[in-house]
């Protein structure tokens, strides 16, 4: 059987001290690479960290938590470098974090719609901070020659829209975009930029009460309803997908395995349809 083996990688995780890019840092170590993860949540960060050195039975360098707000330049340009001056080198970046805040478009009651303060705080975050990420993490590899490969963490909403969560959707859109565009500028350089696209998944950190609270008043159900919902959604599959399903694809991507994909998102949903 052919294995995804990147052994001697190394690069950053986004938004890892939970869910998908917990998931992601954690499967990325067992193939073999350095990782650094990043989150705005330090003590979550420290904690995470500590538990992946002791699960994949590897030192403080195999697995390193920066603190980062993605949204800020100031701090990603610092992580940057302190990513360089510990490992030398970026071979990947996989751009994870994002946070999603419920809210509607026009709300008659007044209590769960959209605001400035909301729509600047999630497209700061979900596609400013991409757009950083990447910009910093493409600069050091062209600067050093690495055929890197960028990972975008979309989602299927990015393309069907969702209730309730059209500034989420809009900016995971946006990374559809940015995988096609940034392939084609950083292709000369030898560096690849993919994106996967999750559908419905087993429960993260995103799924909390509050924003299943949230989503439920936007949608005018409660939030027991909402929870069969998920079971409710045609899904060829049967199922929600596993976050480990979702880090697979992300390390095949980032493998010489995918040595000829770049450019484009692979959705993973089970084949969830709208039927």
């Amino acid at each position: 059987m052919v294995k995804a083996d990147i052994s001697g990688k190394r690069g950053i995780v986004t938004g890892a001290a939970s869910g998908i890019g917990k998931a992601v840092a954690s499967k990325l170590a067992e193939a073999g690479a350095e990782v650094v993860i990043t989150d705005i949540n330090e003590e979550q960060g420290i904690k995470t960290a500590d538990e992946l050195r002791k699960k994949h039975k590897i030192g403080e360098k195999g697995i390193t938590f920066i603190k980062t707000d993605v949204s800020m330049k100031s701090e990603v340009n610092e992580m940057i470098k302190q990513v360089k001056e510990k490992y030398g080198k970026v071979d990947f970046l996989v751009n994870n974090a994002g946070i999603l805040i419920p809210r509607l478009l026009v709300d008659p009651a007044g209590k769960e719609e959209i605001t400035e303060e909301i729509f600047d705080k999630m497209t700061a975050i979900n596609q400013k901070g991409a757009f950083l990420c990447a910009q910093a993490a493409a600069r050091e590899m062209i600067k050093d020659g690495i055929k890197g490969v960028i990972i975008n963490v979309t989602s299927e909403s990015g393309l069907e829209g969702s209730a309730g969560q059209s500034i989420y959707a809009s900016t995971k859109a946006a990374l559809y975009s940015f995988t096609r565009s940034w392939a084609k500028e950083l292709g000369k350089y030898g560096i690849r930029v993919a994106g996967v696209a999750p559908g419905i998944l087993e429960a993260t950190a995103l799924r909390s009460p509050e924003y299943e609270r949230a989503l439920a008043y936007t949608r005018g159900i409660t939030v027991e309803k909402l929870r069969q919902s998920y079971e409710e959604v045609s899904i060829p599959l049967g199922r929600a997908g596993t976050l480990e399903e979702v880090a697979n694809v992300v390390i095949f991507l980032i493998s010489e395995l995918a040595s000829y994909i770049t450019g484009t998102v692979i959705n993973i949903s089970g084949g969830k349809s709208r039927a």
